[in-house]
């Protein structure tokens, strides 16, 4: 069995030295995928969970002509389409001359940069499966000058082929959860060779810088550019949910579980403080139901934001509409985060921040570990361990009112102090393009 294993060790590595690894990659991945394609689309047909974009992913699409100058943009999902749109309106303005090219690998991120961008960019699809027909299908329509990956998404084919190409490629915006760092690592001989395709890798941390580079990440070209979410801007419009004259409580992006926790403490709450609402907003509308069933339960006064009710009549409003939940952070006293009392790790809290509003989270925060260490450091933010503690916290912000005074300027003052992630990008999209240029 050793002499099999040792044979096969030593068969890949003449296989590598004659073949370029990308190659024997691409070769290995297109083979499973066409095996493995006709089971997935079963699969997600008989879950109800379609493969969406599966044309544009497999480069069966037909883009407008671009021309030779295109600055492409790519955020998986939502939150990293959120996260790209002061960058891409920029962008816009300052490269007036190049068109822009917004992808995505989600339905629901295809749908929001369809809903922010249609106005902003030339060209939103799908980004490409890794596969080698598919990449180069895509690239030969887009032809891009540029490729800006959110965070931290390594395709080896796609890197590979940019690489050929001449095309730059950036990482901004660069993270590294722990789980995923532990994985990349032990394939950090591989990853190495896909991040030496970059033109540049930019993290929004140190800690996330140091991950990078102990996969392989080039040292010469990769740096900390802060975080691109802090470069976030306030809503222009305005929110009329009948709230003046009271005190919204957001408990945003919810999660199973985290619904009763919060419905729970607002009820005793409300008993003390008349003056509370609370905006409920769930991360998946399809645990509707079940939310509404559970406010029946508590006898609690609820209405549908789809439906257009007001806190003037209900005590509770579901926020059951899509793309509205930064802009209702600006009329809320403080917010409780979801999916941090569950494995999921977190939602973004700047969205609340932003607006000077405090935030309280519960213990899994792995997905924005940084921000809220940074949130933590003052009373701009609160991680909590348990549902009880939530409540005194809760307690805590209602009462007493100079505390409350002070976290909401904490928040003023982190969001001051680290700003400029947008303007580094800026700044590396100059140099390169009129080095083009």
């Amino acid at each position: 069995m050793v002499i099999y294993s040792i044979l096969i060790i030593l068969l890949i590595l003449i296989l590598i030295s004659i073949f370029d690894i990308f190659f024997l990659y691409g070769l290995v991945s297109t083979f499973l995928f066409i095996v493995l394609l006709p089971f997935y689309y079963i699969v997600r047909v008989i879950s109800g969970k379609f493969l969406y974009g599966w044309k544009e992913k497999l480069g069966f699409f037909k883009a407008p002509d671009l021309g030779d100058k295109v600055i492409m943009y790519h955020g998986v999902s939502v939150g990293e389409v959120i996260a790209l749109e002061n960058l891409i309106k920029k962008t816009k303005e300052v490269f007036p001359d190049y068109k822009i090219v917004v992808t995505t690998g989600t339905k629901t991120g295809q749908e929001i940069a369809l809903k922010k961008y249609s106005g902003v960019a030339d060209y939103i699809t799908y980004f490409p499966f890794d596969i080698t027909y598919c990449v180069h299908s895509f690239l030969n329509k887009i032809r891009p000058t540029v490729v800006l990956i959110a965070e931290t998404e390594l395709w080896p084919v796609f890197a590979s082929s940019c690489k050929r190409r001449k095309i730059a490629l950036y990482c901004i915006n660069g993270r590294m959860s722990d789980s995923t760092f532990s994985i990349y690592k032990k394939f950090s001989f591989f990853f190495g060779i896909v991040l030496s395709k970059y033109t540049k890798v930019l993290t929004q941390s140190e800690i996330d810088m140091q991950k990078l580079l102990a996969i392989g990440a080039p040292k010469d070209r990769t740096s900390v550019m802060k975080n691109l979410k802090f470069d976030v801007k306030k809503s222009d419009e305005t929110v009329d949910l009948g709230q003046d004259g009271y005190r919204v409580i957001i408990a945003g992006s919810t999660h199973k579980g985290e619904d009763e926790i919060i419905l729970k403490i607002f009820k005793e709450k409300k008993e003390k403080y008349n003056d509370i609402k609370l905006l409920l907003v769930p991360r998946h509308m399809q645990r509707l139901p079940k939310i509404t069933e559970i406010l029946d339960d508590m006898g609690l006064n609820y209405g549908l934001r789809s439906a257009d009710d007001k806190f003037t009549q209900k005590d509770v409003i579901i926020l059951d509409t899509m793309g509205e939940l930064s802009k209702m952070y600006s009329i809320c006293s403080f917010a409780f985060i979801g999916g941090s009392f569950n494995k999921t790790g977190g939602h973004n809290p700047l969205e609340a921040t932003v607006y000077d509003k405090p935030t309280i989270t519960g213990p899994s925060i792995h997905n924005f570990r940084d921000i809220y260490w940074l949130l933590s450091r003052s009373d701009a933010g609160k991680i909590v361990k348990t549902p009880e503690q939530l409540s005194e916290h809760i307690e805590r912000l209602l009462s007493d009112e100079e505390f409350y005074k002070k976290a909401c300027n904490d928040c003023h003052t982190i969001f001051q102090e680290q700003q400029g992630a947008l303007d580094v990008v800026i700044s590396e999209l100059k140099t390169l393009l009129n080095k083009e240029g």
